[in-house]
């Protein structure tokens, strides 16, 4: 049974690929709904929501980034209802640690993105979905792999922007990186769709033979 509850606290799903990590980020945005069991949110079923107003309240992160071929600004704009201002702009951009690189563009803030977001790098694509969602301010952050396709330098400035917009939020993450989930406020290590164990990094770690700690040996085999 996977049963987890959030309040205003990072949650980090860890596990295998295939592990069923992914489809907890899709069921909290109702991207499909469960076959079993129930998704609430502050004690109410989440499908008796308003599916608009639901997602108004949710910003997701993920690795397949979603930038149309406008400008700088209106992806950034795309986040939020109704008007937005340059100073709003500004404020999520240079949060989101990418406003001095997008400045040093000969078109600035007008600049084309191109299809798919060509135009730019996969660390500054990443870092304008991320001002994208500081602009929205969601009650609910989800992060699905978010910097696993980023090398080292890259990562680190999308880690601080992310570090950032998780504050005094609810935040899920879903990744594979030590570094990215070891300062969650619960780590849970899904196995074949359900929770195995929940706990902090230390913990986890102290679990003899524990799902975690094994995944941790494994990360830590691997990079050496």
């Amino acid at each position: 049974m996977l049963s987890l509850k959030f309040h205003l606290r990072t949650v980090a799903l860890v596990g295998e690929s295939g592990s069923g990590k992914s489809t907890v980020i899709a069921l909290i945005e109702r991207f499909y709904d469960p076959d079993s069991g129930r998704v609430l949110l502050d004690g109410v079923e989440i499908q008796k929501f308003n599916l608009n107003w639901l997602r108004q309240q949710i910003g997701l992160v993920g690795q397949e980034l979603v930038l149309f071929n406008e400008s700088i600004r209106s992806n950034i704009a795309y986040g939020k209802p109704g008007d937005v201002t340059e100073e709003e702009i500004i404020a999520a951009t240079t949060a989101a640690n990418v406003h001095n690189v997008i400045s040093s563009l000969p078109q600035g803030y007008d600049t084309s993105v191109g299809e798919r977001g060509v135009q730019l790098s996969g660390g500054q694509k990443q870092r304008i979905t991320i001002a994208r969602a500081i602009l929205k301010d969601p009650k609910i952050l989800l992060l699905d792999e978010a910097t696993s396709a980023l090398d080292a330098e890259s990562e680190r400035k999308v880690q601080d922007a992310l570090d950032r917009v998780m504050v005094n939020r609810t935040t899920v993450v879903v990744a594979h990186r030590l570094s990215t989930i070891k300062g969650a406020d619960t780590i849970a290590v899904v196995k074949n769709g359900v929770i195995a164990e929940k706990g902090s990094h230390d913990f986890l770690m102290n679990i003899a033979d524990g799902a975690y700690a094994s995944l941790v040996a494994l990360h830590s085999s691997s990079n050496t």
